[in-house]
């Protein structure tokens, strides 16, 4: 049912993990795929995947934090596949660091990815979208968003960042709907990426963390890849402002 033929998607951060997933999954479902990241070499592979698969892909290195490669992206998918139906901000990295000891570089750095990267992806796919009345993005969070009764330690910089993209997913929300623009939010809890190898190091905090989750797991990142993939197509079509959160039931134990 989730049929995403003659669409067109962007994936940021598609070179490994949940992004990767993302791409193959809604490669399969029938999208024409942009596989972006900072190495265009991992990205290639990821288009190989696909094209053994069936699929339609290509790579595009881009640094989201800077608006000439983002435009540039823009530019090339419009160039080959004439439009952009899809555009799921997923490029992030987490830096564990004590809060008393975070420096203003690692701070800047952090949001000027997670955060202004989505912004400069988001305003210009939407701005493609807007022409054609029509569009949807999915910008991914994290359970560290803030506002849910459970801090995160070591990590100030990326919950602040998380919790950016939320309310910025709502205002974008509010007002992208006039053009017909969909645009929600999936925060993930833990989920199993090489982003957690550093928790996953330590068999005490791993397991401390797994004691709050009620369905006692990691998530997959194709238990991620179903909900981008019901975002991005039309059985979705009366959702935007969302923050879907995905968790295993952490958040509500």
């Amino acid at each position: 049912m989730l049929n995403l033929k003659n669409k067109t998607a962007i994936i940021t951060g598609a070179r490994q993990g949940m992004g990767r997933t993302h791409a193959l999954t809604l490669a399969k479902a029938g999208a024409k795929v942009v596989v972006s990241d900072i190495s265009l070499e991992n990205c290639e592979k990821v288009v190989k995947e696909i094209k053994k698969e069936g699929g339609e892909a290509m790579a595009i290195k881009c640094d989201v934090s800077k608006e000439q490669e983002v435009d540039e992206m823009m530019k090339k998918t419009i160039k080959k596949w004439g439009k952009i139906d899809i555009l799921v901000n997923n490029a992030g990295i987490c830096q564990f660091k004590p809060f008393l000891e975070l420096t203003e570089e690692e701070w800047d750095r952090t949001i000027n990815i997670n955060l202004k990267g989505y912004f400069l992806c988001a305003q210009a796919a939407a701005k493609a979208m807007a022409k054609q009345k029509s569009g949807a993005i999915i910008n991914i969070a994290s359970v560290a968003m803030g506002q849910q009764g459970i801090g995160f330690s070591n990590i100030a910089h990326y919950c602040a960042s998380k919790g950016g993209i939320v309310g910025m997913t709502e205002a974008m929300a509010v007002e992208l709907a006039t053009y017909n623009i969909r645009v929600n939010a999936i925060a993930p809890g833990m989920i199993d990426t090489p982003m957690i190898d550093p928790i996953k190091k330590d068999p005490q905090q791993e397991k401390a963390i797994l004691a709050r989750v009620p369905m006692q797991r990691m998530g997959q990142a194709q238990e991620v890849s179903n909900l981008v993939l019901f975002l991005a197509s039309d059985e979705s079509s009366y959702m935007t402002g969302s923050t879907v959160v995905i968790d295993g039931g952490w958040l509500a134990g």
